[in-house]
């Protein structure tokens, strides 16, 4: 069997009549002979489960790290960030749509096979600080972010995921280690309306988050507010307070405008004033560091004991950092990050 082709996948077990249970994400999904899980790029062959989209690549690009977003990782750095396609979720909203929902445009037998080594040599050749595994969901290209990781790692250079949170425990339990830093899509606080539009469960994704701070590894939150669907009182301040009570009130933040994309478009752009409703519900609750995700006006980072102004950004570009070894220069206070 081709290497270029497919890959034999991590994380399964054998069951009776030829089936196997994928054991990557939180679906386990038992799949028959011949049949592939949720994401589409897992698939049942002859009893063995194989990870079909290994090293082909859809996306690669060179982005500030806020990009992913991330304030509070080596602000003002570069992160070579790559995409393989496909997700384990099938949120109606989908901003990435037409690279990470399996279809023509975006079968891994049409693109071409990319060797982790020689993604490494990019990584090198750019001088990145990081790598990020982004833009679709990176647990469907989990062997592969392992693999990449452990060369990175023994460089000095940094390993992120950028997720919707909805790995399982064994996953978490290999990866873990070589994680450095990560900012999680909390979708909802409302699990009726997670197995609506997403066809995940929120709890799992809560334990995962939990599970991925006691780690020690940097954690960031984000929520797209889509109208009608998560952006009412009640979800806001429970998910801010879960932040608070669970992940720590450093914990940054970013709450992103919905546009409409085209299998949703019956629902029209988010307000601006909603997101900044939200931020003001998650500052009422405690948290120290909220930003406006994709829109102008809340992208700086602010000290939360003096209020001065310490990272100034125009949207995900720094402009100035005036941190003095992670402290604020005008009170001393020490900021949560990685600095």
């Amino acid at each position: 069997m081709n290497r270029e082709d497919k890959k034999e996948a991590k994380l399964w077990q054998a069951l009776p009549d030829g089936r196997v249970r994928c054991e990557l994400c939180s679906h386990y999904c038992i799949i028959p002979e011949g049949k592939k899980g949720i994401c589409k790029e897992r698939q049942n062959i002859g009893g063995i489960l194989y990870s079909l989209n290994f090293g082909h690549l859809i996306a690669a690009h060179l982005d500030p790290i806020e990009k992913k977003p991330l304030y509070h990782f080596l602000p003002g750095s570069s992160s070579f960030s790559l995409a393989m396609p496909g997700c384990n979720l099938r949120c109606a909203w989908c901003q990435n749509w037409d690279i990470s929902q399996a279809n023509e445009r975006n079968d891994p037998s049409r693109l071409k096979y990319v060797p982790p080594e020689d993604v490494f040599k990019q990584v090198l050749r750019l001088k990145a600080k990081s790598i990020a595994y982004t833009y679709t969901e990176p647990t469907v290209f989990f062997e592969y972010t392992l693999e990449l990781s452990k060369m990175a790692r023994e460089e000095g250079i940094k390993n992120v995921y950028v997720s919707n949170g909805f790995m399982s425990e064994q996953m978490l339990d290999l990866y873990l280690p070589w994680l450095d830093a990560a900012n999680i899509d909390i979708k909802a606080f409302d699990d009726a309306v997670y197995r609506k539009y997403t066809g995940a469960r929120l709890q799992a994704v809560l334990d995962n988050c939990k599970r991925i701070k006691e780690a020690g590894v940097w954690l960031e939150v984000t929520t797209l507010l889509v109208p009608g669907v998560n952006d009412d009182h009640k979800q806001i301040e429970g998910l801010a307070t879960f932040i608070l009570q669970e992940l720590g009130e450093e914990t940054p933040w970013h709450i992103s405008r919905y546009f409409p994309q085209a299998q949703f478009n019956k629902i029209g752009a988010t307000p601006v004033k909603t997101v900044f409703e939200a931020m003001s519900i998650g500052k009422c609750v405690g948290l120290k560091h909220i930003y406006a995700g994709n829109m102008s006006g809340a992208a700086d980072t602010y000290c939360p004991y003096c209020e001065t102004a310490l990272i100034l950004r125009d949207r995900i570009f720094m402009q100035e950092n005036r941190l003095e070894n992670g402290h604020c220069p005008n009170c001393g206070s020490k900021i949560a990050g990685v600095w």
